[in-house]
């Protein structure tokens, strides 16, 4: 408790530490957006919780510290890495995914949980358990007589993670696949009546969020470290955001994202780095109490 006060107190006393926080938070939460889209994607089309969500950044991760090991900038590897992870995604549906989409809630639960565990256990025999560094190669800046640091790195994340944001809203609203995509997460039964192939779009969907999930990894693999038990970490935060904002809500996925970011540096450094993945865990248990109150409120008005 001392030491807690003692760093609020740094934190009054000296507020360029608030700026190092907050540039840590919103330049990480661009990365943790585009897993959290992804998983709305998947959960408004097909109603499926992918439990393993935060599994498939880590193979992101994974390959594009292959491809560092054979001399390929991960940067570069972006491209080759999501159509890798979209190619998994759709086996992936096919053998798991599409078994599931008409179950029951509890079924597509387990699924992707064990799903989860089968990745884990994949890259644990593949890669080791020992903890996995990219070097980017990319320079690190400094602010305020050296008092702020900021990497390039994530900038450079920052930025892809905007354009591949703008790309997806542009394809949802204008591409074909996208307006079919939409059409199917608002009534899939209307969809079907009017001609579009739901098969398809659910297969399509979850190869897109793989694929969103590889780039993300990739990203990431730059950022901090990778370890085949720390995808968890990546699904809990997803689901954090992706339950306060709501489903289709791209905007409020890349508030709610930012935000989280900024909230783990704060609790991080307040709480200590040990209490900052409850700090995740705590927030999404008010997201689910205060959606909950929500539908309560929503359910006693309509009465």
């Amino acid at each position: 408790m001392i030491a807690m006060w003692d760093n609020i107190q740094i934190l009054v006393v000296a507020p360029v530490f608030n700026v190092q926080l907050i540039l840590n938070g919103v330049l990480i939460g661009a990365v943790f957006a585009l897993a959290a889209y992804g998983l709305a994607l998947v959960w408004g089309v097909t109603n499926v919780k992918n439990l393993a969500q935060g599994d498939f950044v880590m193979l992101g991760g994974y390959l594009a510290y292959t491809f560092s090991e054979h001399g390929l900038h991960p940067v570069y590897a972006l491209l080759p890495i999501a159509v890798l992870m979209y190619a998994f995604g759709w086996i992936v549906y096919k053998l798991v995914i599409s078994r599931v989409i008409q179950r029951e809630l509890f079924t597509s639960l387990l699924a992707t949980f064990g799903l989860a565990i089968v990745m884990q256990q994949s890259m644990n025999l593949i890669f080791g358990p020992e903890v996995r560094t990219v070097e980017s190669g990319f320079e690190t800046r400094t602010l305020f007589d050296g008092m702020v640091t900021l990497t390039d790195i994530r900038m450079i994340s920052f930025v892809l993670c905007g354009i591949l944001a703008l790309a997806l809203v542009l394809f949802m609203k204008r591409s074909r696949m996208g307006q079919a995509i939409r059409a199917t997460a608002q009534d899939a039964r209307a969809a079907r009546v009017m001609g579009v192939d739901t098969e398809r779009v659910y297969a399509f969907t979850f190869s897109l969020n793989s694929a969103i999930c590889g780039v993300a990894g990739a990203l990431i693999s730059m950022i901090w470290v990778l370890q085949p038990f720390y995808g968890i970490a990546y699904s809990v935060r997803a689901f954090v955001i992706v339950t306060a904002a709501g489903l289709g809500n791209l905007p409020g996925v890349i508030v709610m994202a930012l935000g989280l970011g900024a909230i783990e540096q704060y609790s991080g450094f307040v709480l200590g780095a040990q209490f900052q993945q409850a700090t995740v865990v705590g927030l999404l248990l008010v997201a689910l109490i205060w959606r909950r109150l929500l539908l309560q409120r929503h359910r006693q008005a309509l009465q």
